[in-house]
């Protein structure tokens, strides 16, 4: 069951308050390179990108992250760390949403300074909590970075800015460790309605990156816990769209691309099924239909997994029959079988 948190309004979109489970990268360039960070934009929109982070790091960011904001189609986040009155800049200068570790801003009354820009401009707070910007009076009380220790520090954070009068606030509790980074979140939406910006971060390159989220992600997302997420990889941010797709895909959050079900063969299997699974899933990906095709490669869960899917196939020996919506619709021989297949997807589907 999807956990109940307030809506926060950030630009054109929602996070939270049951909404679909918004997608966010952050691009890599320098956010002072107007035309290189535009371009890694268009392309991350492309990819179905619901929200942009660029690093606001400077006073030298605030013309270029101005500009960058006129050629936008979804919200754009600043990442602000140390300076609050980047931060306020950043806001000044169209920023949607800004990122904000408290923990290392610097100076007395730099919190409120921040909140009250966002309060004057109509830009959302992302609090964040990692590793960074943790208060040595919690790590002292926990003894040392614990789940319990990160949740802590984010639930008085959120609760001090809730204090202050303003609640369009979106939290984010990370780690690199994926226990630890899954309990923190469970344990902070156990207590605080806010929304949640779900991620696990430093996880490394494509590969490594890929499980990891994938582990951590789908355990919190599986819970109902996340409104936001990112998949953090090493190198090309577009690469994370098509990766957090799949991963709140797989644990049935959100639909975007077909679902081919292929069973990893076996002794009993007399049918090339590795060639039929990739062939179809080819087939499906030219064409703009979201269905669940079965390629399943004999009698024992063939059948049953082939009718249960919209369509699907169960290899035989050098045949296969073709169902659709649990109905036989005819069996063929093993070179026909992909032809059959195609020519009912397009007219039924």
């Amino acid at each position: 069951m999807k956990r109940q948190t307030k809506s926060v309004h950030v630009g054109d979109a929602i996070i939270g308050g049951g909404h679909s489970v918004l997608i966010q990268s952050m691009t890599n360039t320098d956010t002072a390179d107007t035309a290189a960070t535009l371009e890694q934009i268009a392309r991350l929109e492309d990819a179905g990108c619901e929200a942009v982070r660029c690093a606001f790091y400077g006073e030298e960011c605030a013309a270029p992250f101005r500009e960058i904001k006129k050629h936008m189609h979804v919200p754009l986040i600043a990442d602000v760390h140390f300076d609050a009155r980047l931060a306020v800049l950043a806001m000044e200068n169209g920023a949607d949403k800004v990122r904000i570790n408290p923990g290392n801003l610097r100076g007395e009354g730099a919190l409120e300074m921040v909140v009250q820009k966002a309060k004057e401009t109509g830009a959302a707070l992302r609090i964040g909590v990692n590793s960074g910007s943790m208060e040595k009076h919690l790590l002292e009380k926990h003894g040392g970075l614990t789940p319990e220790a990160l949740a802590e520090s984010a639930k008085n954070w959120t609760r001090r800015v809730y204090d202050m009068g303003f609640d369009r606030v979106v939290v984010s509790i990370k780690a690199s460790s994926v226990p630890k980074c899954v309990q923190a979140n469970r344990a902070f939406a156990a207590e605080c309605e806010a929304p949640l910006h779900i991620g696990i971060t430093e996880a490394g390159t494509y590969e490594n990156a890929i499980v990891k989220s994938a582990v951590g992600l789908g355990a919190l997302l599986l819970d109902g816990i996340g409104d936001t997420i990112r998949v953090s990889i090493t190198g090309d941010p577009v690469s994370e769209i098509e990766a957090a797709k799949r991963i709140l895909q797989s644990a049935g959050v959100r639909t975007f691309y077909s679902e081919v079900i292929s069973c990893p063969t076996c002794g009993r299997t007399r049918i090339d099924l590795t060639a039929l699974a990739k062939n179809v899933e080819d087939i499906l990906a030219a064409r703009s239909c979201a269905v669940t095709a079965a390629v399943m490669g004999c009698i024992v869960n063939g059948p049953g997994e082939a009718k249960h899917a919209d369509i699907g196939i169960a290899g035989g020996d050098k045949k296969a029959a073709l169902f659709a919506k649990g109905e036989l619709i005819g069996t063929y021989a093993e070179e026909d079988i992909l032809n059959a297949f195609t020519q009912y997807l397009d007219k039924h589907f």
